[in-house]
């Protein structure tokens, strides 16, 4: 099952996201004591570690400038389940739309999907155990049963020593990779699905998930036998031995405690429905009505999923928005006093964009680098040229809507269009990147403040 790690110390945690996210030390330090108290919370005497609530974090700042990327980088360094989401996406309950506890039955499916990988690699030397054998029936099929009162026990022993010897040497080749292209058949079980939606309402969706469970449960599974290779078959078989070695109820019980323990919501887009009671502009249903809904969540509560009741008592919530138009304060005063540890994030500097360019372990030139490698082409990068597009983007970020540092996919692209439409032809060759391209493709652009408007 996925291991906490109680040794890594907030710094150890800021130093870690420092690898892969540019800034924005305040926002780092937060979530990494946020992270810290969890585990202090679990060395504290049963009594009173039912009352130690998580601190909930608001991130506040325009777009670009790395909420989400904090939030998700941190689940993955843990190791525990995560789900982002957008406020926006939520109706008041009564509503056509998704209702806010839907979040929670994803963040439980997040939690299955981690439990399952990590007992995956448990088994999976024993599973691949028992596809060898499989296939050396597959390929080494038994025996019609004998007529024992005619057979002479002799001839039978003969028999089977013969049989097994042959299992033997096929063994052998089967494992020395000789066998791959031999033809087996195999039989794959069919997956009862309920032939239509039940329900179409979305805040309707357990009562959809239970009956299309108990559908599954009592419509009849239809198997089919398919012929393949071997190299072919082998996944498909340790699949289902993995699948035979997994117990469903252990995984089921351990997602539901982990996302219990370790779960982290990112809700993204909270400003827009922050507001006044009477205000309905937008296409929003009702923004008090959603952040009605979500109070009891993010408060504590227990909702029903398929694998089981979840509490929502110590999983961390993070908050973003960029608040614009509105501020913390047009929130509901219970919501607003959810998220205790309130953190603004500062717009990137032109450094910031050099560094983001630079620094994190995949960073943008080094993915251009690699995919253009891919094709035989040696992309190399000059620092004039990695200070030139900081340049831009800073400068097309002031002077037209600010997007953070998602401004240097538009950038980038703009500059290699050429090279990457042409790298197939252009194998074995190097190229460099140096300022003067950076120029010649976008200065006239960004002085174009029009054209740069809809272009970059």
């Amino acid at each position: 099952m996925p291991q906490h790690q109680p040794e890594l110390t907030p710094r150890q945690i800021v130093a870690e996201l420092d690898r892969d996210i540019v800034g924005q030390a305040e926002a780092k330090r937060a979530v990494a004591i946020a992270l810290r108290n969890r585990w202090r919370r679990r060395q504290l005497p049963d009594d009173l570690r039912a009352q130690v609530t998580p601190k909930n974090i608001m991130l506040i700042g325009p777009t670009g400038v790395g909420k989400t990327e904090i939030a998700r980088r941190l689940a993955i360094l843990v190791g525990a389940p995560f789900v982002k989401t957008e406020a926006t996406k939520y109706t008041e309950v009564g509503y056509y739309g998704r209702d806010v506890e839907s979040l929670i039955r994803d963040l439980v499916e997040a939690a299955i999907l981690l439990v399952r990988t990590a007992e995956r690699e448990t088994v999976e030397e024993q599973a691949r155990l028992r596809v060898e054998q499989r296939l050396l029936d597959l390929l080494l099929p038994s025996p019609q049963p004998t007529n024992w009162s005619e057979a002479d026990s002799h001839q039978t022993d003969e028999a089977a020593e013969r049989r097994q010897r042959t299992r033997e040497k096929m063994k052998n080749r089967l494992l020395a990779g000789e066998l791959e292209d031999r033809e087996v058949e195999v039989t794959i079980p069919g997956r009862s699905v309920a032939p239509v939606s039940i329900l179409g309402a979305a805040n309707m969706e357990q009562m959809e998930m239970d009956l299309q469970s108990m559908f599954e449960k009592i419509m009849p599974k239809q198997a089919q036998s398919r012929r393949m290779i071997v190299r072919e078959a082998r996944p498909i078989l340790l699949q289902q031995e993995i699948d035979a070695l997994i117990d469903p109820e252990k995984i089921n019980h351990a997602a539901v405690k982990l996302t219990e323990e370790t779960g982290i919501v990112f809700i993204d887009e909270l400003d827009k429905i922050a507001g006044d009671e009477g205000s309905t502009r937008g296409p929003d249903v009702s923004r008090q009505g959603v952040q009605r809904d979500l109070l009891p969540i993010v408060e504590g509560t227990t909702v029903n999923t398929k694998y089981g009741p979840v509490k929502t008592d110590h999983v961390l919530f993070v908050a973003a928005g960029a608040f614009h138009s509105s501020k913390p304060s047009d929130l509901m005063p219970e919501l607003q006093g959810r998220f205790p540890i309130r953190v603004e994030m500062h717009d990137l500097t032109r450094d910031d964009f050099a560094r983001i360019l630079r620094e994190p372990r995949a960073s943008l030139v080094r993915q251009y680098e690699a995919l253009l490698g891919t094709e035989g082409v040696k992309l190399e990068f000059t620092s004039d040229a990695i200070e030139a597009m900081a340049d831009l983007a800073f400068l097309v970020n002031r002077t037209t809507q600010n997007i953070g540092a998602r401004r240097l996919h538009t950038i980038l692209e703009r500059v290699l269009e050429d090279i990457s439409f042409d790298a197939p032809d252009r194998q074995n060759q190097k190229i460099v990147v140096d300022e003067k391209l950076v120029r010649e493709r976008l200065e006239a652009l960004s002085k174009d403040e029009d054209l740069s408007r809809y272009i970059l």
